[in-house]
């Protein structure tokens, strides 16, 4: 596939207009990020006037997935514990996901799985901000959901060609696109401005030691997306099981034992959780 054809896919994919479109709290709190004045009291203040998003990001911070089950009572509290970077990529997801759930039905719920397999597995490894791996694997997949809305002709056959040949969902965009979802999380990585940590978990979960500065990230995604797959949360565009590039496994220091633990601990979690979240 030509790079013209590449650039006109990718132009279309970023279009402001038809994007599903996020709030203009969003576009306030990036300013805010941007100012040295601007405090967390300011930046929770923006978000807490929008009350429907709010509620969103409230209900999502007081899952399971983020650690603080129950306990998170205001979006200052959450910005406190949790950082701007989770809460923006929140606010990325909740309002996306909803726009287009019905365009691609079951992504959501896989989205879901994979984030808490991601807080699982970054907690276990001892890593400091698991809540960051969490919403790299809430946004692993947002390129497929873009996809659906943008270019919905494309979606249609990429549909059709992974029932005829059995094939991942993967390889049918890259035969249909040129590309997958992944080089469209990049694009929407750079376009929404997100934090690097995240970017190269969306990025590169498929491939993780290509990721040049985060490849334990793109790590944990790719096994969070494997167990979400493993325990049927939801539907990512076809019905098989990643494979998992073992000297990714090695690098976060998982040998066959842990990943026994690991497979009992999100499997403990999973059903419990998701069932909370759609409520």
């Amino acid at each position: 596939m030509g790079n013209d054809l590449i650039t006109e896919y990718k132009g279309r994919l970023l279009q402001v207009t038809d994007l599903p479109a996020l709030p203009a709290t969003f576009e306030e709190v990036n300013r805010l990020v941007e100012s040295p004045d601007a405090s967390p009291e300011q930046i929770a203040k923006v978000i807490s006037y929008d009350q429907a998003l709010a509620a969103r990001v409230l209900r999502m911070v007081n899952s399971p997935i983020y650690g603080f089950p129950g306990r998170i009572s205001s979006v200052q509290h959450a910005l406190v514990l949790l950082g701007l970077n989770v809460i923006r990529g929140l606010i990325i997801s909740t309002t996306v996901f909803e726009a287009i759930n019905a365009s691609m039905a079951g992504l959501w719920d896989h989205s879901l799985g994979t984030s808490l397999a991601c807080s699982t597995i970054a907690r276990a490894i001892g890593r400091k901000n698991p809540e960051e791996y969490a919403v790299a694997g809430l946004l692993h997949d947002i390129g497929k959901a873009i996809c659906a809305v943008q270019l919905s002709e494309a979606k249609a056959e990429m549909d059709n060609l992974v029932k005829q040949e059995d094939i991942s969902y993967r390889e049918a965009e890259i035969r249909i696109l040129g590309f997958s979802h992944t080089r469209i999380n990049s694009w929407l990585g750079g376009h929404w401005n997100l934090p690097l940590l995240i970017r190269q978990g969306m990025e590169f979960h498929h491939e993780p030691l290509r990721a040049e500065f985060h490849p334990d990230v793109a790590a944990v995604v790719q096994l969070g997306d494997m167990f979400a797959r493993i325990f049927d949360c939801g539907f990512g565009g076809d019905t098989g099981v990643n494979a998992i590039d073992p000297r990714g496994m090695k690098m976060l220091g998982l040998n066959q034992k842990k990943m026994e633990e690991l497979v009992d601990a999100v499997g403990e979690e999973i059903v419990t959780v998701l069932a909370q979240l759609k409520g």
